[in-house]
Formats: C-alpha cells, sequence, structure tokens
C-alpha cells in the first residue's frame, strides 16, 4: 500500500519511527515532512498528505502532531478525505470498518509509541465492512456536492 506520511513538529519524532515500520511492513512510504522538532505549521505537512490520498496518489494517509485533531480538522475539509482521530485499536479498527477512513490522524503526544503504533497495524489491516455503512458513508459524502 502507498502512504503518505506527514507531521508536525509534535509528531516528527513518531513519524520517523512509523516511517521505518511502515517500510518494515512492506509499504512504500512517501515521507512529506516536517524534517526536525523545530516549531512548524501543520498545514504545511498535513494538506499535502490528505490531498495525496483524495487525488489518488497515495492509498491512504497517516498525519501526526500533538494531539492529532488539527490534522483530522484540516484533512476533513479536503473532498474525498475522510479523516478520524483514533485513541484505541478499537475507534481504529470501528473508523476503517464503519466510516471507511483514508486518513489517520494521531496525537503523537497522547500516547506512547506502541500504543500508536497498534493503533496504525489495525487501522491498516482492517476492510471496509461495507452493507449498510457504505449507505452512511455515501450520505456524509454527498454533503461535498452540497
Amino acid at each position: 500500500m502507498k502512504i503518505a506520511l506527514a507531521a508536525d513538529h509534535g509528531g516528527f519524532e513518531f513519524k520517523q519511527r512509523l516511517c521505518e515500520e511502515l517500510g518494515r511492513l512492506g509499504h512504500e512510504v512517501v515521507d512529506l515532512g516536517t524534517d526536525s522538532t523545530e516549531s512548524c505549521d501543520y498545514p504545511d505537512y498535513g494538506i499535502p498528505a490528505a490531498r495525496s490520498v483524495a487525488d489518488g496518489d497515495a492509498d491512504r494517509a497517516i498525519l501526526i502532531c500533538t494531539n492529532g485533531i488539527g490534522m483530522s480538522m484540516l484533512a476533513n475539509r479536503i473532498h474525498g478525505v475522510r479523516a478520524a482521530v483514533v485513541y484505541s485499536e478499537t475507534s481504529a479498527a470501528a473508523t476503517r470498518a464503519h466510516h471507511d477512513s483514508n486518513v489517520l490522524c494521531l496525537g503523537g503526544g497522547e500516547f506512547p509509541a506502541e500504543d500508536l503504533l497498534k493503533f496504525t497495524t489495525t487501522w491498516l489491516s482492517t476492510a471496509f465492512d461495507g452493507g449498510r455503512h457504505a449507505r452512511r458513508v455515501a450520505k456524509v459524502e454527498a454533503l461535498d456536492r452540497g
């Protein structure tokens, strides 16, 4: 799977670890920055990553900031993106199975790295259930069309 990866300074350290882990798992990773813990603006990195999913250049994206909320808010402004902040393996599985999320937003300052890795691997390995959930996702997607 081709995964766009982006973080601000608050998510930089975990992004580095995640990039290595995703590569080890056989995913193609496109690292869109940041490249340090120096203060920066999360939209500068999150927007290109989310757009890469909307444009079909990446299968999914993972965005990391201190709490995941800012990245989620910006990603969900982009047509075709269904971004979710997760806080457990259960929420990671549910957002894929029920909402067909294509962008994962993580709080690098909220959880230990091992937990964030579990959330990520669960999210990546969970399929969309379709069925009644597809009907609901279609209603959300229709909002983009007015």
